[in-house]
């Protein structure tokens, strides 16, 4: 079951980029040739990850994050400058982002941290330790500056944590303690002109999110055309190929971050419910999978990977319709992205990997 809902979100993405991508340059099928290409290359990957136990990596776990760590200041030393982010190393043609390849080693290396302090997670204190693992490759994620990533870090940490058994009146006491925290730096911006530690742009994300209308030829239109294309589908959409939003170019990055925006315009709202009942299906798929683990290793890496999908496609889908602020974080399976797709699927290779070493076997 968990192989058909990806094989069909990848047949979604394929059909939905054919149209997201067929005004965007003079070869029309070229992202939908590349996205394909990466859909291959992750599908070997997969099946390289499924045939060696994931419990051998719990010996190679400080290796894992190790090398996330080199990675990651290898962006700093290496990077190329991407619209004001310096998230990509570049090789001729070839673009790769660590930071989409460091969320599942971390996943990985988290889990045996985690596993190794199974029932000693209690006080905070027990917890410090736990944050300031997550903390140091987090920090070289927000120097790039990537706020995305580093708060999908944050939900695959606390998901992982729940799991592993941490005491959940803390959890909760710092999650609520986190968003007044952000609400109150928030109110000192707008109110009494408090500096925050974000880059301008981040800063006028948050502003627009507050109020679309304040600047709509500028920052509040990427998401003033994507509820533009997202509400003018209506039932069933205007057909592939024929939104005015997405095939006259109006919507920005309408083939990565704001993918959804086409399927609500082209397919209407009964395609964007079938995609995201797929997305539904595999998030209860992999809790299944993470309930029937051999180990609580195992359980945590599932878990790891189950809340970083959840994550993406709640603030993906929610940046579209404006219940969210824009982040930059592609839709799993179906945005377009090499680096991306191959972290997908290598996901999709340690769910697998963990499910057919489970418990009880099942023929």
């Amino acid at each position: 079951m968990l192989v058909a809902l990806v094989v069909l979100l990848m047949i979604f993405s394929l059909i939905i980029l054919s149209s997201a991508s067929y005004n965007l340059g003079a070869d029309r099928w070229e992202f939908v040739r590349k996205q394909a290409l990466w859909m291959g290359i992750g599908l070997v990957a997969a099946l390289a990850i499924v045939f060696i136990s994931y419990q051998n990596a719990a010996r190679y776990a400080w290796h894992l994050y190790g090398l996330t760590l080199l990675l990651l200041f290898s962006v700093i030393l290496f990077g190329t400058d991407i619209n004001g982010s310096q998230r990509w190393i570049k090789l001729g043609s070839f673009q790769f982002q660590p930071s989409e390849l460091a969320k599942l080693l971390l996943i990985v290396a988290f889990a045996d941290f985690l596993s190794k302090r199974q029932g000693k997670l209690e006080r905070f204190v027990d917890l410090v330790p736990c944050f300031m693992f997550m903390a140091v490759p987090m920090s070289l994620i927000l120097i790039q500056p990537d706020l995305g990533t580093s708060l999908v870090l944050i939900a695959v940490m606390f998901g992982m944590l729940l799991v592993a058994g941490a005491n959940k009146k803390i959890l909760l006491s710092l999650v609520l303690g986190g968003a007044a925290v952000v609400s109150t730096a928030l109110i000192g911006y707008f109110y009494w002109g408090l500096s925050l530690p974000l880059q301008d742009y981040q800063i006028m994300r948050l502003v627009i999110f507050f109020n679309p209308d304040m600047d709509p030829a500028g920052f509040g239109y990427q998401i003033r055309q994507s509820l533009i294309a997202i509400g003018s589908g209506g039932l069933l959409g205007k057909g592939l190929y024929n939104g005015s939003q997405v095939q006259l170019n109006f919507l920005p990055e309408h083939h990565t971050d704001f993918i959804f925006a086409v399927v609500g315009e082209e397919l209407g709202f009964i395609g964007a419910a079938v995609l995201l009942l797929l997305f539904m299906l595999l998030i209860f798929r992999a809790i299944r999978i993470a309930l029937d683990a051999r180990d609580v290793f195992g359980s945590l890496i599932v878990m790891g990977i189950t809340s970083m999908l959840l994550f993406q496609v709640l603030v993906n889908v929610g940046m579209t319709i404006s219940v969210m602020p824009i982040t930059g974080l592609p839709l799993p399976f179906v945005s377009y992205g090499g680096t991306s797709m191959l972290t997908n699927m290598m996901a999709l290779g340690l769910l697998l990997n963990v499910h057919i070493r489970r418990q009880t076997i099942m023929f």
